[in-house]
């Protein structure tokens, strides 16, 4: 069996090596030629898998180790009758985190702000269901939209309201166009000049989903007009960014958000278990025995009346040391070459990552 796989997967050969030879190659360059001998296909979100990539190959198995699905034509694969597989929820835990980590970076203050700061989640998948839990944790006000989703444990409000009571707006959308099915709330410019004009003028935006849920020319001119605080990881044209866009971001990070090493051996299990299934194969590896665990900075109390002060400030004292997001900004602004940043440069940050450990790692368990 021959499989080929994105070369920033994690643990590709642990799990998939035992079924034959591995050919890693870089996600964005994968071809049909590349195919024309291959089983399976094991790919991340910049890799494009339709009807031109698949036409003609042996493929029996596609397995995306990501969240989202927007990069796999779902009627070219079943038309070709391929199996395919994603890893919905898979780094849901490391967003959430980078989420939270945002706003502290940008605004300390609020680890003790409880009820008077107000986060208004986008989405109410797995993403915005581990956010909306963090956030609820840190006695911050929730509120969600999401016209598909009923979550019990959120105050759930229309669009409009979410974008005029939130402090702080996170979004978690997969990206879907007007001649989708789910036309009637396509996601694509979701964020356009009028959504940005009914945000309160100081609230902070955070986009860690789709980079085009959010409309390039309607974000800048309201930055413009209100200062606003925006943190974005992922944008309109990726994988280039202009300069005019990136210096009027708050924090700027290269579509990392869920880069964790727990969220990309999740994903790479996930994708792994659905191959074990589809090829009649038994599926007893797990990646957690592999991971070292880190010095407990999150140690919590044992005390559950103090449990809670005691992790918001070892939170606020190891935050940095425990993931740097300045860093990753300051490490994508230096990609900038002649008033932009090119493909090339931001793919290599992504290649090159060096994969963050989800809150868990250092202790802390939270419910």
């Amino acid at each position: 069996m021959k499989i080929v796989a994105d070369e920033n997967l994690a643990f590709t050969d642990y799990f998939f090596a035992e079924f034959g030879e591995i050919q890693n190659l870089a996600g964005r360059s994968i071809s049909n030629n590349d195919l024309k001998d291959c089983d399976a296909l094991l790919v991340r979100s910049v890799t494009k898998v339709n009807e031109q990539l698949i036409k003609n190959t042996p493929i029996k198995f596609v397995g995306s180790a990501t969240i989202g699905t927007d990069h796999l034509d779902i009627s070219a694969l079943d038309s070709h009758h391929v199996p395919w597989a994603n890893a919905a929820g898979c780094n849901a835990q490391a967003v959430a985190e980078y989420v939270v980590t945002a706003l502290l970076t940008l605004r300390p203050e609020l680890i003790d702000a409880g009820q008077s700061f107000c986060l208004g989640v986008v989405g109410l998948g797995n993403v915005g269901t581990r956010l909306v839990a963090l956030a609820q944790f840190l006695d911050w006000r929730v509120i969600g939209y999401d016209p598909f989703v009923a979550h019990a444990s959120v105050e759930q409000v229309d669009f409009s309201t979410l974008l005029s009571q939130s402090d702080a707006i996170s979004i978690h959308v997969p990206l879907t166009k007007k001649t989708d099915v789910t036309a009637e709330h396509a996601t694509h410019h979701l964020f356009n000049e009028n959504a940005l004009n009914q945000m309160k003028t100081d609230a902070i935006l955070i986009n860690s989903a789709r980079g085009s849920v959010v409309k390039e020319q309607a974000l800048l001119a309201d930055i413009a007009k209100n200062n606003r605080q925006v943190v974005l990881d992922v944008f309109e044209h990726e994988p280039q960014i202009s300069a005019e866009l990136l210096n009027a971001l708050a924090i700027a990070t290269p579509h990392i958000a869920g880069y964790s090493l727990e969220g990309k051996a999740r994903g790479t299990q996930m994708i792994y278990q659905a191959f074990c299934k589809t090829f009649d194969k038994s599926a007893d590896k797990d990646f957690v025995p592999l991971l070292d665990r880190c010095e407990p900075l999150l140690a919590q109390e044992q005390d559950a009346e103090n449990a809670k002060a005691e992790f918001k400030t070892q939170l606020m004292q190891n935050v940095s040391t425990i993931y740097d997001i300045r860093r990753d900004d300051q490490a994508l602004r230096a990609c900038l070459n002649d008033g932009v940043i090119q493909q090339k440069a931001f793919d290599d940050l992504r290649k090159n990552y060096p994969l963050r450990r989800e809150w868990s790692a250092f202790g802390a368990e939270l419910s």
